[in-house]
């Protein structure tokens, strides 16, 4: 009989944050496997550390840090077999993944490879979207208003559009694009009540007014929340 996989969205940060399905699965997988860095530890594993069992079987799936080679679909095919392995063989496969599985997930790469062979279970975790609105204490968005999330890589003409066009904007992926998205919210008038948040929930969390953020200092998991009336409630 085969085994069942999971794709275990651990959260942003908080390992508090990870849901009760999510903790049962992980104390009850006979394999743990997680995205990592070509070198270095992995962050959705840090953040179910205290949950995993001593002795389980776990593996990590080694990613290439440069932008341009994401998503390494060489990996993905490597990591796919290797589940499949386990998964054949009876074995239960949770797949960790930061925030949740469907949201720019890593998981959703795994699930395209093996949902047609294999029973697959998704469990949804808390989004950094949600994530860092609590952490502002700002509600992204009420009564009718659109909420947009906006990848920072796109191009400028294509957030411009989509930015002019919503009520309330989350820009994930920040990183190295935050001097030109700034300028960009200045021009459209929405940088005044924008905020900046770094690394929602975890213990180096950072939230400032995007004015106040220094450019030269902007990591990967930071967004931008900016609300066409200010505060959603108004």
């Amino acid at each position: 009989m085969k085994g069942r996989l999971h794709g275990v969205g651990v959260g942003p940060g908080d390992p508090e944050l990870i849901t009760l399905k999510a903790l049962r699965i992980l104390r009850e997988a006979d394999v743990i496997a997680y995205p990592a860095l070509e070198e270095g530890d992995s962050l959705a594993r840090a953040i179910a550390a205290p949950h995993i069992p001593e002795g389980r079987e776990e593996f990590a799936i080694r990613m290439p840090m440069l932008v341009d080679r994401f998503p390494a679909m060489e990996v993905y095919d490597q990591a796919a077999e290797r589940i499949s392995a386990a998964l054949n063989a009876g074995k239960s496969v949770a797949v960790l993944c930061e925030g949740d599985p469907f949201f720019y997930g890593s998981f959703m790469y795994l699930f395209g490879r093996l949902a047609d062979q294999h029973p697959v279970e998704v469990i949804p975790g808390v989004s950094s979207l949600m994530a860092c609105a609590a952490s502002l204490s700002a509600p992204l968005a009420a009564r009718n208003d659109v909420l947009t999330v906006l990848p920072a890589p796109l191009d400028d003409a294509v957030l411009e559009a989509r930015l002019r066009a919503t009520d309330s904007a989350a820009i994930v992926k920040v990183g190295r694009h935050f001097d030109r998205v700034r300028a960009l919210l200045e021009r459209l008038d929405l940088a005044e009540d924008a905020h900046y948040v770094e690394r929602a929930t975890m213990e180096n969390q950072r939230v400032l007014p995007l004015r106040q953020v220094d450019e030269t200092n902007v990591p990967y998991f930071s967004m931008i929340l900016a609300h066409r009336r200010g505060r959603a409630w108004t």
